[in-house]
């Protein structure tokens, strides 16, 4: 192609893989995946520029249905995969995607120090209260009353880990919730999250009517928060444990510098990587 010949737009379709999404009908993560394409379309970000990265749930198999570069991890490392993609290939825009058991119980750990190194790019969690994929158990956002989990049928009797909270203790740079029955405006908000430096995580509450019908009502409960972004971590902390969850839109834009290591060429010639292994 000529370099001075303009690409062509693309619409949001054009990032669509063609594969069709195995989701139980009424998920709301069809309506995440509307909102991700209308993201990369809106910017414009070309899709061998852009790379999805998520570990295992049923949100995670988000990169099967883009057309963009993807990596389906295991358990609960999507945030260490698109970590060292990102700083090994800064000019990547790298997403990653998964849900709430997958993010937040044995990725925790992996998410704490995400927060914490801020490197530039962007965490889309699905979180629907359950793990869906393994039909129905109570996950870390469930709260403790639900009695309906396979596991749990009493209700887990335990606080409900609050993602937003603990992402902005440990650091992160860019802090919002989204509801998956707006899919314009959370494009709109994934599309700020892209843009703002260092590490930005988006909460989108995407029903799964499938282990937790209740949720529909998710769609008439959510609201827009009732204040503008802050820049003050200790504004927002008191804004997101008050708020039961349930106001959409940016509440938190920092302004940490994003963590970006020096990188050393890189080794050419096989022979000279291969003598660095002989023992």
């Amino acid at each position: 192609m000529n370099r001075n010949t303009a690409c062509p737009h693309i619409e949001p379709r054009g990032y669509k893989s063609g594969v069709k999404p195995v989701w139980c009908p009424g998920c709301g993560d069809f309506g995440v995946l509307g909102s991700i394409t209308k993201a990369l379309s809106g910017l414009q970000i070309r899709p061998e520029s852009t790379a999805i990265i998520s570990g295992i749930g049923c949100s995670s198999r988000m990169p099967t249905y883009l057309s963009t570069y993807g990596f389906h991890g295991v358990h609960g490392r999507a945030l260490s995969l698109a970590t060292g993609l990102k700083v090994a290939r800064p000019d990547l825009t790298v997403i990653a995607t998964g849900g709430d058991g997958d993010g937040f119980s044995i990725g925790g750990n992996h998410f704490l120090h995400t927060c914490r190194r801020n490197t530039n790019m962007t965490y889309i969690v699905l979180d629907n209260q359950v793990y869906g994929m393994t039909k129905g158990q109570a996950s870390p956002t469930t709260e403790p009353n639900w009695e309906k989990g396979k596991l749990t049928p009493s209700g887990t009797g335990i606080n409900p880990f609050q993602p937003l909270v603990v992402g902005l203790a440990s650091g992160a740079n860019f802090i919002a919730r989204c509801s998956s029955s707006d899919s314009n405006g959370t494009a709109r908000t994934i599309m700020e999250a892209i843009r703002h430096p260092g590490f930005s995580m988006v909460q989108v509450l995407s029903p799964c009517v499938t282990f937790r019908p209740e949720q529909r009502e998710w769609k008439k409960l959510v609201q827009p928060a009732p204040v503008e972004a802050t820049s003050d971590a200790a504004q927002a902390a008191r804004r997101l444990l008050t708020d039961k969850g349930l106001f959409t839109g940016i509440l938190f834009r920092g302004s940490r510098p994003p963590y970006q290591p020096e990188l050393k060429s890189s080794i050419e010639n096989i022979a000279e990587l291969e003598e660095e292994f002989c023992l």
